[in-house]
């Protein structure tokens, strides 16, 4: 037997019950299981929606594993492996690589977590959803809120370095007014790609993702062979200092982070119990081996002199061959297009997600009539990642986005216990986490260890901006009982 329990904002949630040989209606708690059911009115589960463009019934189920994978190697791989040889080197010394290993140790049991929870919560949202699912309503949005401020915050320190990868080519947009005009540009063409259908806006995350990956894995393969590995050390005593690392992780949890904004549009996935582990975890596998390589060919080519330099992968292949250089600068910038394209992409399903379940206006939960897309929610993330572009910079931007997604992370590892504890499951046979809470425990400890290294700056940063959400929220919750008073009289 299938009930629904309560008014509640969360569209697609039911409980599955089992009525063990009684006819009276009484449903003993110990046998409900939470079951997970995306495209779900947000009122009544059997009376059919009068707004048929709202919810994720309303989208269109068009991504396969090739797809989602191709979208989270396409985010992470954005602006983070073009710009942290020489921030890492600058702060690690030769023990920089350390800082890539020891992150994959951190990263693979949050990839494990968001495997497992995301074979159960499949609606769009990603983990708003996930977090929401395990803890509820509350929860899910301040997971949601943080996540955002990790997407615009890197979204526009992307932009802001690819505005600093092209002036290296032509110089003349280094000046203010070129500067901003380009970042300006840049999100309408990304804003008009995203804006015509999920189908376009998923074969070009896939063509970027060829593009520029084809060259990253030319430069490490080849590279190896003329690395001087005096340059290099994999040993903990190389390591100026721990603190040294733990800032450092924070650089380079924010080049892992892609995940969570690949697996937002959950709710366009075939088959997400099957596709969503095996996508993330390959994913995962492919862009660790990658940042280690280009890490050590930016190091043992380019030795001391990577410090100082504003575009290092390309000048580590300016080293090897001289053409090289302009065709890795022009790979930075296609790389960063993609990371913009596909965080778009997402961060847009992530609004849409909030207004469908009333945390925002309810005009961000409506989709195009035509091209079946979030417009309002691609229109205020571009806007406010290009003003935040405009006025800020990488290092800055990718700070204060690196610990909203260690939040982010432990909120997720914590969700994906909790699901697994209440047996929630959608369509499918989900990924089931060996050792109970031991990975959990494992993803949460390392999480709160990175962000002990956040300055009181960065802290200051993510709380106002998530105090602002907050308001919202608030605001838009007093509405809505009001509206409720309303109608009850």
């Amino acid at each position: 037997m299938t009930v629904l329990v309560g008014a509640t904002p969360w569209a697609g949630w039911r409980w599955e019950v089992q009525r063990r040989g009684r006819d009276d209606g009484a449903l003993p708690l110990c046998h409900a299981r939470p079951t997970f059911r995306p495209g779900l009115p947000m009122t009544d589960a059997a009376t059919p929606s009068r707004t048929p463009l709202q919810g994720d019934a309303a989208l269109v189920r068009a991504l396969g594993p090739f797809q989602l994978g191709a979208s989270i190697v396409n985010i992470i791989v954005g602006a983070g492996i073009f710009m942290l040889p020489a921030l890492l080197l600058a702060r690690m010394g030769p023990a920089a690589p350390l800082a890539f290993i020891v992150g994959a140790f951190a990263i693979v049991p949050i990839a494990l977590c968001f495997a497992a929870v995301g074979s159960r919560a499949s609606a769009t949202g990603g983990p708003y959803t996930y977090v929401g699912a395990g803890f509820g309503p509350f929860a899910g949005f301040l997971t949601g809120a943080l996540m955002w401020i990790c997407n615009v915050t890197s979204s526009a320190g992307v932009a802001a370095a690819l505005a600093g990868q092209v002036a290296h080519a032509f110089p003349m947009f280094a000046e203010p007014a070129a500067r901003a005009t380009l970042i300006v540009g840049a999100y309408a063409l990304l804003f008009a790609l995203n804006a015509f259908g999920v189908k376009l806006g998923a074969r070009m995350i896939v063509a970027l993702a060829t593009l520029k990956l084809t060259p990253l894995f030319v430069l490490a393969l080849i590279g190896l062979a003329f690395v001087d590995w005096s340059q290099v050390s994999f040993g903990l005593g190389a390591m100026p200092t721990w603190s040294a690392l733990g800032s450092s992780l924070v650089l380079v949890v924010f080049a892992y982070a892609g995940m969570e904004t690949a697996l937002v549009p959950s709710g366009e996935v075939r088959d997400p119990a099957r596709h969503v582990p095996r996508a993330t975890l390959g994913a995962i596998v492919v862009v660790v081996l990658l940042y280690i390589g280009i890490q050590v060919v930016c190091q043992g080519t380019l030795g001391a002199s990577l410090a100082g330099s504003a575009a290092p992968v390309a000048d580590a292949a300016g080293t090897l061959w001289l053409p090289a250089r302009t065709v890795l600068l022009a790979t930075a910038c296609v790389s960063m297009l993609g990371f913009l394209m596909g965080n778009l992409f997402s961060s847009s399903r992530l609004l849409f997600a909030l207004g469908r379940d009333g945390f925002l206006p309810r005009g961000f939960g409506v989709v195009d009539a035509r091209h079946r897309v979030p417009v309002l929610g691609l229109v205020a993330h571009a806007g406010l990642a290009a003003v935040l572009a405009v006025a800020g910079s990488f290092e800055t931007m990718a700070l204060i986005s690196g610990g909203a997604i260690c939040l982010v992370f432990a909120a997720v590892a914590a969700a994906s216990w909790r699901t697994q504890r209440i047996g929630l499951r959608g369509a499918g046979e989900p990924l089931v986490l060996p050792g109970g809470a031991l990975i959990p425990v494992i993803a949460i400890a390392t999480m709160a260890a990175i962000l002990a290294t956040l300055s009181a700056q960065e802290w200051l940063a993510i709380a106002v901006s998530l105090t602002a959400l907050v308001i919202v929220y608030a605001v838009l919750a007093a509405l809505r009982g009001r509206s409720g008073r309303r109608s009850a009289a």
